[in-house]
This record gives structure tokens, sequence and C-alpha cells, in this order.
């Protein structure tokens, strides 16, 4: 068995993703921190192998097939699981997803040392799932030209709020933020100042 715990004086790497996630999408940056570097592409590579071989074995175990993919995509390392059979990893509203990325990301942690941010997706969930939230994205924005008033959405995970904001930051004479702590951290959508 793997043990996945990590050093009492580590930061947990899901809140620095869930940092980088909110920051990236409301737009505003962040110089880097002088103890952190920057992942080269095949430090980023070799987080996507450390993940797909985490996500290999735990398949083995509860005896699902699926297809792993290794890549990196947008500064990121991602895992993407194809196959049948897959959405009991899914979970209802990628809640199991989101547990299963966060323990790939403690396996990547003890293996490398570092933080990673990346992205796990088991039956291209997380490409449907980016989809429907730019509709509800356009269509907060629809309400808040229409009526003026803010809009808040239902709460969402920090994949969930990053796909909106994009969406949100795209338009013109609208802004999104997020409000709230997890699991009720949400999106207001208002218009611009």
């Amino acid at each position: 068995m793997t043990d996945t715990s990590t050093p009492e004086s580590s930061t947990a790497p899901a809140e620095e993703a869930v940092e980088s996630e909110d920051t990236a999408a409301t737009g505003t940056t962040e110089e880097p921190k002088k103890s952190e570097s920057v992942a080269s592409d095949g430090d980023l590579f070799r987080q996507s192998e450390i993940a797909a071989d985490y996500i290999e074995g735990l398949l083995d175990i509860l005896d699902y097939d699926g297809d792993i993919d290794e890549l990196v995509s947008a500064g990121r390392p991602m895992v993407e699981v194809v196959g049948g059979r897959l959405q009991p990893l899914v979970g209802q509203r990628g809640a199991t997803l989101e547990a299963l990325q966060e323990l790939t990301r403690l396996a990547i942690f003890r293996a490398t040392g570092s933080p990673s941010r990346l992205l796990l997706d088991i039956g291209g969930y997380r490409a449907t799932r980016r989809k429907e939230l730019a509709a509800v994205a356009r269509n907060a924005v629809e309400k808040v030209k229409e009526h003026g008033d803010p809009v808040r959405l239902e709460p969402m995970s920090a994949f969930e709020r990053k796909c909106v904001h994009d969406v949100v930051n795209a338009i013109s004479g609208v802004q999104s933020e997020s409000e709230g702590v997890e699991p009720s951290r949400r999106i207001v959508v208002r218009p611009a100042d």
C-alpha cells in the first residue's frame, strides 16, 4: 500500500492548486516566490508518468479497465483515463474524481517532494463539464447584462470555478469573483466597474 501522507511542514498541494486556479481565473498575477521553481516540461511529464502509474495501480486493485494517457498541456501535467464502466470513478458531480485527483497529487508529492497541479480526467468528464459550465456562465452574463444585478452561482469546485471565470472574463462589461470558503465557495458575476 502506498503511503500518501505529507510532511507536516509542507503546504498541501490541493491548497496551492486552488489558490493558483482562482488567481489565474480572476486575472491577477503574482510573482513566483523565490523558493518556487518553474517546472520544465520534462518535470511535468515525469509528474504525469507518476500519476499514470498510481492510477494504473488503482485501476488494477479495483479491477477496472481503462486506457491511460499522460501528457502536459498548458503548463500542467495531465492524465486522462478512458474506457467503459468508469462512472463510479467520477462520482456524483465529479466528487470522486476530485478526491482521486488529490490522492494522485499526494502520490506525486511523495515521489518528487514538490506539489503538483496535475489535472486528472476520467471518461471525458471534465471536457463535458467544461461545456456545461460555459453555458451556465453565458446564462449568468446574460442575466447580469439584462437586469444589472449580480448573479450568484451554486457552489463549485476550483476546476469548475476556473472554467466559469475563463468564460466570464472573456466577455466585456461583466466581471466575476469567487466568494465563500470550501466546500461552499461560489462565483458572483456582476457588471464591470
